[in-house]
């Protein structure tokens, strides 16, 4: 007896092998980088190298750090929930608006569907493929001022590829411009000196479908 495949089947089997062929229109290969997220930093625990209340006046630090303040990806304060102080899970990004154009400029002739279907594909493509940066805000401490930045991380959780095999991973940063608690000493007798200086934290941007 002849078995006839449904509808649902063949559309799905299409799709994988129209997807094998075409791989390489759906994803650039970015430059893979495995230094971000930034490992927790492990501190020297000694109190009398750690920055006292005057060393913490906002209003001071404020004015050393200038233009490069960033509201957006550091916070004085503990940020409050609702604020972005949990991780921003993947489920929760929208899909909502225009597809992107690698997926539009896709060909999906060969799947012989009406326009709405080819329009469902793409927007199932752009959803399985995607890499979104899930944030979270991260504590580094009173000798990072301010002390709270919002990190991104990529998803690994699953396959961003057809066929299967590549997995989301960071492919751009951006830099927050923090000030740093330094102590020093010029000689071995002489006390420590500390004060505040410049350092940039790179911080995830923009993760992207690669190898592992």
């Amino acid at each position: 007896m002849e078995m006839k495949a449904s509808p649902a089947l063949v559309l799905c089997v299409s799709v994988t092998v129209h997807l094998a062929l075409t791989q390489l229109q759906l994803r650039v290969r970015p430059s893979p980088s495995d230094h971000l997220p930034v490992p927790d930093l492990h501190e020297d625990p000694d109190p009398a190298v750690e920055p006292g209340e005057k060393d913490l006046a906002p209003r001071l630090l404020r004015r050393k750090l200038g233009s490069s303040f960033d509201p957006v990806l550091s916070s004085i304060g503990s940020p409050t929930p609702g604020n972005g102080s949990e991780i921003t899970r993947e489920d929760e990004i929208s899909l909502a608006g225009a597809i992107p154009n690698e997926f539009q400029q896709l060909d999906l002739s060969g799947l012989k569907a009406a326009a709405k279907t080819e329009r469902r594909v793409r927007r199932w493509l752009w959803s399985y493929t995607r890499c979104p940066v899930l944030s979270v805000w991260k504590d580094l401490g009173v000798r990072f001022w301010p002390r709270y930045v919002r990190e991104g991380q990529c998803s690994a959780e699953r396959s961003c590829s057809l066929p299967e095999g590549m997995f989301c991973k960071p492919v751009q940063s951006v830099s927050v411009t923090l000030l740093r608690w330094h102590c020093h000493q010029q000689g071995s007798r002489a006390p420590k000196r500390c004060v505040w200086i410049r350092a940039h934290y790179p911080v995830i941007s923009q993760c992207g479908c690669a190898c592992l």
